[in-house]
């Protein structure tokens, strides 16, 4: 087991630095930052920059647009870790810590919809507007079997693709689902969840299991002691995000 924490830094950083891949199209966890130039702001910097202060390390934040990018990026040795969902696809290139918050997804639809719940998506001729490659559009791609998806590279791109070829839903994360329906009169959210994006840490496979055992027990201290919490309230993102519960190991 690794009784230090200088031998944890050596293991899971390069050159003495930790570097955190960072989603700039989750609007949730990425406030402000990226194109304009200014430091990254957000839940999601906060957690690397916390994980590089237990590590007594520096942190560079490795910005890209999508989180696919990230995962496609795994092999390539540019990142140390990457903050991204945790989904199914990724774990084979990544290993992934337990999510330290959740993002419910649901669809949006137009007004006088015949749709009224998650059981009426999945027909034939239905045609879903999706962000592609996100972790719900993954999600979609595994388990929508006779629907059709229709992708879009980015959020606005998907609200666009909706509205403009009079498509049947909108998947999404519901806090931008609920600010595009102002947008269209009439238009609404089905009630409840299709899925809910784990946002966690993730590690290029092959980095030694110590090291990913350290990463997934100082997640699990972010939200025993309310970091992520806390770090949820300051970025006004109460309501928006749902931290994940904290895991008890049984004794």
């Amino acid at each position: 087991m690794i009784s230090t924490t200088r031998e944890v830094a050596r293991q899971l950083t390069t050159d003495g630095k930790l570097r955190a891949a960072i989603n700039l199209s989750n609007f949730l966890l990425v406030t402000s930052g990226g194109s304009s130039g200014e430091p990254l702001q957000g839940v999601s910097p906060d957690i690397a920059h916390e994980l590089g202060r237990r590590l007594s390390v520096p942190v560079s934040l490795v910005p890209y647009a999508c989180p696919q990018a990230i995962a496609n990026d795994a092999s390539l040795d540019v990142w140390d870790i990457g903050n991204i969902g945790d989904e199914p696809q990724r774990a084979q290139v990544m290993d992934f810590t337990a999510a330290y918050c959740e993002i419910e997804c649901t669809y949006l639809v137009p007004e006088n919809s015949p749709l009224r719940s998650f059981h009426d998506i999945d027909q034939p001729g239905i045609r879903i507007a999706s962000k592609g490659g996100g972790a719900y559009d993954l999600w979609l791609q595994r388990n929508i079997k006779n629907a059709e998806i229709i992708q879009a590279d980015s959020l606005d791109g998907s609200f666009d693709a909706f509205v403009s070829k009079d498509l049947d839903a909108l998947a999404g994360l519901r806090p931008r689902l609920v600010s595009d329906a102002e947008r269209l009169d009439g238009a609404r959210l089905l009630p409840g969840k299709f899925m809910s994006v784990q946002q966690a840490i993730g590690m290029p496979k092959g980095k030694s299991p110590d090291a990913v055992d350290w990463l997934r027990a100082q997640v699990e201290d972010m939200k025993r002691t309310g970091f992520v919490e806390e770090r949820i309230q300051f970025h006004g993102r109460a309501g928006l995000l749902k931290g994940a519960g904290y895991y008890r190991p049984k004794i």
